[in-house]
């Protein structure tokens, strides 16, 4: 079964999504929520995952520095979105990486090449935002690109966490 709330954020109403076992999906305000799967959804504001995943962003809009392996999560995708989605959870708040670092850490991984714009696709289909930290994935040269809920919201996010978006590039 599936449940839903909303977490009523710092940036507008934020939709968790869940099953009994893990969260499955995170939107933010501007985000394409995935419409099938809310759909087959119902409201359950107490159910014990979406209470864990509203707790865990109240204490990141607090600046406590959750991470996500404190909840159990479930998000649907490719097995190459699996692997990114998994390196995504090992950045550390308040820390940057890029496409083009991700990529090559991928591929030495896998032992292939792999491109920053694969990544980015990758990153880009995140369903479970700010938990699996997409925010904290910038392109080359420090410059702020790509975001479902926008680049005002990635800075918000950026903020959030102490960084100090002066010094990236913001064409």
């Amino acid at each position: 079964m599936l449940y839903y709330t909303n977490y009523p954020s710092p940036l507008g109403e934020i939709l968790l999504l869940a099953t009994e076992e893990a969260l499955a999906g995170v939107w933010l305000p501007g985000q394409a929520v995935d419409q099938k799967l809310l759909a087959q959804a119902q409201r359950w504001d107490q159910a014990p995952l979406l209470v864990a995943g509203c707790a865990w962003l109240e204490r990141y809009f607090h600046g406590a520095c959750p991470v996500p392996q404190e909840l159990p999560l479930a998000p649907q995708g490719t097995p190459f979105r699996q692997r990114v989605w998994k390196r995504l959870c090992e950045i550390p708040y308040g820390q940057l990486v890029t496409y083009g670092q991700l990529a090559g850490e991928i591929a030495e991984a896998d032992g292939h090449k792999m491109s920053a714009q694969a990544v980015g696709g990758a990153v880009g289909h995140n369903p479970i935002s700010i938990i699996i930290p997409c925010h904290r994935v910038i392109g080359a040269n420090g410059n702020l690109v790509g975001y479902g809920g926008g680049l005002a919201l990635k800075k918000r996010l950026l903020e959030y966490e102490g960084i100090d978006i002066r010094t990236l590039y913001n064409p």
